[in-house]
């Protein structure tokens, strides 16, 4: 790590994020079956960029939807009533499907445990796995990432914040 926080510049996460696409595709050969569903914000963002690396990869088109768990929030500073929720968006029926939930950081495990209960009020996958860019590894419920593009060193405490085009003008992950 630089001394002023950079965990990955925007070619090292491009390359984690190629890299998961690789795994998904090893590991699942009807990758038609396969739907990534980005946890909002940022990774609605990162799912799209996966799956163009997967379509790419196998001419297979993936299908991108997104959850958002903003009112399920524990962890958040202002009144639940002023939160903006966003609609859930999932492109077609979930039921016997493999649901890949990615998200930016997984650190408590909270987050996708979450996405988890708002994702069996839609169906009922065959599977559901995590894709994460970055692992801090401080669970506090028994979650694991079954793709990961980056762990950190446990008992960093500083922040981890990813910043992607889409929404941040450029592609980092720093430790702040």
């Amino acid at each position: 790590m630089s001394d002023d926080g950079l965990l990955l510049d925007a070619v090292h996460m491009q390359r984690a994020l190629e890299r998961i696409a690789h795994e998904i595709i090893e590991r699942h050969h009807e990758i038609a079956a396969v739907v990534l569903v980005g946890i909002r914000s940022r990774g609605v963002h990162l799912a799209r960029r996966i799956a163009s690396k997967v379509t790419e990869l196998t001419s297979s088109e993936l299908q991108v939807g997104s959850i958002d768990i903003t009112a399920y929030r524990d962890d958040v500073e202002q009144p639940r009533e002023r939160i903006e929720v966003t609609a859930t968006e999932i492109p077609l029926p979930i039921d016997e499907r493999v649901v890949v939930l990615v998200d930016d950081v997984i650190s408590t495990g909270r987050t996708v445990r979450v996405a988890l209960d708002v994702l069996g009020g839609l169906g009922r996958p065959r599977a559901v796995q995590v894709a994460a860019l970055v692992d801090r590894g401080d669970r506090e419920v028994p979650i694991k990432a079954d793709f990961v593009g980056y762990n950190v060193a446990r008992g960093e405490q500083r922040r981890v914040h990813v910043h992607v085009r889409e929404l941040d003008g450029a592609d980092e992950v720093r430790l702040q």
